[in-house]
């Protein structure tokens, strides 16, 4: 096995990721953020959408995983999915980039809560961080692949 089909595969695992995070995150912003302007924000709807988003881009990120995986698949069947060395190391630096966007914010829905702020914008603070954190860290990853690490 070759450290190319490795990658291939890792990197449609990352894109798939990237895809479902930006997907999640278009369609909560659609349905929160129109509400800011007709309602106070203690009585923004924001709970629910935000967990069926956060399942929803989970659940598209499996399915596009799969659905490449298979499409990969059918052109190479003796592809392998597994990962090298240089995969392990690749996704240690994506993750650590990811953490300290996920750090940071965990720091501002603390500071929001430390000063009493809405739980609408506590929430979304923790959200975004999240968001941040998979869609920087995988773009960090992406970038290692075609580049390499720093």
């Amino acid at each position: 096995m070759t450290s190319e089909v490795a990658m291939a595969y890792m990197e449609r695992t990352i894109w798939a990721q990237l895809v479902a995070s930006v997907v999640g995150l278009v369609v909560y912003l659609a349905l929160v953020v129109p509400q800011l302007f007709t309602t106070p924000v203690g009585d923004i709807a924001w709970v629910w959408p935000m967990m069926w988003t956060i399942l929803g881009a989970i659940v598209l990120s499996i399915v596009l995983s799969i659905v490449w995986g298979m499409i990969a698949r059918m052109r190479d069947p003796e592809l392998e999915h597994t990962a090298d060395q240089r995969d392990r190391e690749i996704e240690r630096f994506g993750e650590r980039i990811g953490q300290s966007f996920l750090a940071i914010g965990g720091i501002v829905a603390l500071v929001l809560s430390m000063i009493e702020a809405p739980w609408f914008w506590i929430g979304n603070a923790l959200f975004l961080g999240f968001f941040l954190s998979a869609a920087l860290g995988g773009m960090a990853r992406l970038s290692a692949y075609r580049t390499g690490l720093p």
